[in-house]
């Protein structure tokens, strides 16, 4: 029959040592010494609104602008930052709320006050459960204190500063959207300006409002001119035709068609049909420079309605709060202690305590057979 020996007594010693002793210290200080906590209960989401103004609607004019990141994802990250544990602990003192409880009472999960932002922000993390559902954009927290009141009033601070920030990142972004619609229509309205002062010089210079009518005016002076030259030469021929050489009648016809076809080349030389006129410009110079000056100031008046409306916009977009912080669980008060949580932190401990002690027995074991 199998005996007991010296190894199975060490290896009940080890097991009362390495698990039974530890477990029943957890006990213990979990129910004698662990203050209780109490939670409270936050949930939020950040919200944006869709709504087109009637200036966007008529201009077709779309979003100003768009992030890169959701704010519920900044907000997230927010809400583990130094800053913000800064403000809360300005705002609720959470140095005296977490050390209510004395370390030399329950060094665990007591604050050691005062300690550094570093320890502070350590402690946050702690006592503050953040869960953020990506695809929802919804973030739930859970806050512990040793009082119902100062974890609700922690909780209710934490959602204060929430809200500040995103009001603070609407006030940016719409600072922006306008910012930069005013310079937009800055430069539309420089643009026009000079546009329409270049066409003022064009008219002051030349003494013609449109080159265009005048041109036509000038197209049909040729165009009668011609028609009495032709008269001019029929008559010249009949003159030829029924009387004498010597007739000064015929001399007459001759200076007629002379003058009309001088006053003709003369003419065509003004519209820059012809030959390049000895003094001032063409009409067809003109009217290409009147042409250009006229696309610019039609481009110029389409840019600055084009800003104009965008500006509108971003001052409709201005008067109303674009995003805004939605909590759809406001900051609960509770009415008994739920942490920490004891029955689960000792099954827990001594569920690994048992694996440590096997792993070990079972590693002492292995090296024992191998001698």
């Amino acid at each position: 029959m199998a005996k007991p020996r010296r190894r199975h007594f060490g290896l009940v010693l080890s097991f009362f040592l390495c698990w039974l002793v530890p477990v029943m210290l957890v006990a213990g200080y979990l129910w004698l010494r662990a203050a209780d906590q109490y939670a409270s209960h936050l949930g939020f989401s950040v919200r944006t609104e869709e709504a087109s103004s009637a200036i966007e609607l008529l201009g077709g004019i779309t979003d100003l602008s768009s992030g890169s990141s959701s704010d519920t994802d900044i907000l997230n990250d927010f809400l583990t930052s130094q800053e913000l544990v800064r403000e809360i602990d300005q705002a609720v003192d959470l140095r005296a709320i977490w050390s209510r409880v004395p370390t030399s009472r329950d060094p665990v999960f007591a604050y050691d006050a005062p300690g550094t932002i570093e320890d502070l922000v350590d402690h946050w993390e702690r006592k503050v459960t953040i869960i953020y559902d990506s695809g929802a954009g919804l973030i739930d927290m859970r806050v512990l204190a040793f009082d119902p009141q100062d974890a609700r009033d922690i909780a209710q601070a934490v959602l204060d500063e929430s809200t500040k920030m995103i009001n603070q990142l609407s006030a940016i972004a719409r600072e922006d959207a306008i910012g930069y619609a005013e310079a937009e229509l800055e430069v539309a309205v420089d643009r026009l300006k000079t546009a329409r002062t270049a066409l003022t010089e064009f008219r002051n210079r030349t003494q013609i409002v449109d080159p265009t009518i005048d041109t036509q005016n000038q197209m049909g002076l040729l165009v009668n001119l011609q028609q009495q030259l032709a008269e001019a030469l029929i008559d010249l021929d009949l003159l030829q035709s029924t009387t004498q050489s010597n007739d000064p009648r015929i001399t007459q016809a001759e200076r007629r068609v002379e003058v009309i076809e001088s006053r003709i080349e003369a003419e065509r030389r003004k519209l820059g049909l012809g030959s390049s006129s000895e003094g001032g410009e063409v009409f067809a110079n003109l009217v290409g420079e009147y042409e250009s000056l006229i696309v610019d100031r039609e481009f110029a008046e389409a840019a600055y309605t084009s800003a104009l409306a965008a500006y509108d916009s971003a001052r409709a977009e201005a008067q109303r709060q674009s995003r805004y912080l939605a909590p759809h669980v406001r900051p609960t008060l509770a009415e008994s202690a739920q942490f920490p949580e004891r029955m689960n932190i000792m099954l827990l401990s001594a569920l690994f305590l048992l694996f440590g002690w096997a792993i070990g027995v079972l590693i002492y074991y292995s090296l024992r057979d191998r001698r």
